[in-house]
């Protein structure tokens, strides 16, 4: 029934336009009652989007049995999963993605649906990352990456008219993603190896503040010699200890 509601509702909105698709002529069309289309959809926005629970569950149960060792590719791999529900009929797909180019209120449900999605992805990477300080962050970041990167090969097949491998442009999106994230976590560079990075030469390194003392008795003279950007109190410091010094 959820399937035949769906494309009543299509058919419809191809030859009406959205805006002027009523429930009741969604229904008339399929030959159902009102109480059967409420039944499976709370509003005329929820049957562009008919498969979408249904997807959302089932990349739910696959986190909830994925092993542990990769996380990054265990997301990767859920993203796939929604791939795998447009690539199942493209031509409904095709129709959807046209319809909610040219109907502002269907992209802005579409985006709910999308963050949807990037919530499962990021629930499960702050399980595995942990909730405090940057855990979170980086759960949220590589969620959206992977969210980010699903949606850019899937609406380049979708402009196609679904022409072709769907997998392919996501494939190389997600494995773009992976060569980011999966590196393994070391030490941040200096600043030094910074900017010997980008300007091909090698830093000189900080002169540390100090102290140097000539002359004797009350005709002394201390010189400072400290880098640029050292503290102030840094600074304060080595003269105190040349002073004490003296």
């Amino acid at each position: 029934m959820r399937e035949v509601l769906a494309q009543a509702a299509f058919q419809l909105f191809l030859e009406r336009g959205f805006e002027r698709t009523t429930v009741d002529d969604i229904v008339a069309r399929a030959g159902v009652g009102r109480r059967s289309f409420f039944r499976y959809f709370p509003s005329k926005e929820d049957v562009v989007f008919p498969d979408h629970e249904r997807c959302l569950a089932e990349m739910t149960e696959f986190l909830a049995a994925v092993d542990d060792g990769d996380p990054v590719g265990a997301v990767c791999d859920a993203a796939r999963i929604v791939l795998r529900m447009y690539a199942a009929d493209p031509e409904f797909s095709v129709q959807r993605y046209r319809l909610t180019r040219e109907v502002p209120g269907l992209r802005t449900y579409e985006l709910s649906v999308v963050r949807r999605y990037e919530q499962t992805l990021a629930g499960h990477l702050r399980g595995r990352f942990g909730a405090d300080g940057d855990g979170e962050l980086r759960a949220e970041v590589i969620a959206a990456s992977v969210v980010a990167a699903h949606n850019n090969g899937l609406r380049l097949w979708l402009r196609s008219g679904g022409e072709g491998d769907p997998e392919a442009a996501v494939d190389h999106a997600l494995d773009l993603v992976r060569d980011v994230w999966e590196r393994p976590a070391g030490p941040s560079p200096s600043l030094e190896e910074q900017l010997e990075k980008q300007t091909g030469k090698r830093a000189e390194k900080p002169v540390p503040a100090g102290g140097i003392t000539t002359g004797s008795g009350d005709s002394e003279v201390i010189v400072m010699v400290a880098a640029k950007g050292t503290p102030m109190w840094r600074v304060v410091q080595q003269i105190e200890a040349a002073v004490g010094e003296s």
